[in-house]
Formats: structure tokens, sequence, C-alpha cells
């Protein structure tokens, strides 16, 4: 190594630390970018529609996005959410009972 400077502090240098800061200053910085997207750890409860629930699940999408990459995920969920109320109403329902009084012309 070297005579001139103490082994600590080479190791500050060598990691882009300027020789004589604290430690304990180094270790206090923020190692986590305010900035950078966080989850939100909103928890979701499943519907108990296959496809409602996969909508809801891509809402998980928006944890590892800037806010502006939201946008494009809640129109997509959106969208995915009108088209499950759509196919719920075009399903065919039970049949309806029969009429008591028959076919009366």
């Amino acid at each position: 190594m070297s005579d001139s400077l103490p082994e600590a502090e080479i190791g500050a240098v060598a990691e882009g630390v300027p020789a004589g800061v604290p430690e304990a200053v180094v270790e206090a910085e923020p190692t986590d970018d305010p900035a950078a997207p966080a989850p939100l750890h909103v928890d979701r409860t499943p519907s108990g529609n296959a496809d409602v629930d996969a909508q809801l699940g891509r809402l998980a999408d928006t944890d590892h996005l800037a806010t502006d990459g939201h946008v494009e995920v809640y129109e997509d969920v959106h969208r995915g959410l009108r088209d499950a109320l759509t196919a719920l109403d075009a399903r065919p329902g039970p049949p309806a009972p029969p009429s008591p009084y028959g076919n009366r012309s």
C-alpha cells in the first residue's frame, strides 16, 4: 500500500469519498434515490372474478414506474375492467322459468 495515507483513507479515496471524511458521515448519506419510484403497498382484495383480479393485479406495475408512467397503466386497467363488465352483460343468464299460463295467443 502507501506509507503516506492510512489504509482506511486509501479505501475511502478509492470509493470516491474524500480523505478525512468520517466514516459515520459517509454512512449517513441516503443510499436510495428519493425521486425513484417507491411501492405503494396497497392491498388488493380478490374480487372472485378472474378477469377483474387480473386487472387489479396489473395496478402493481405502477410500483415500479415513475409517476408519469402511471397514466398508461391506469388507462389500460380501466379499459380491461370495462371490458370485463361488458363481458358480464353479454353472457347469457339462466333460462327464464316457464310461464304457468303457457303460450296464449
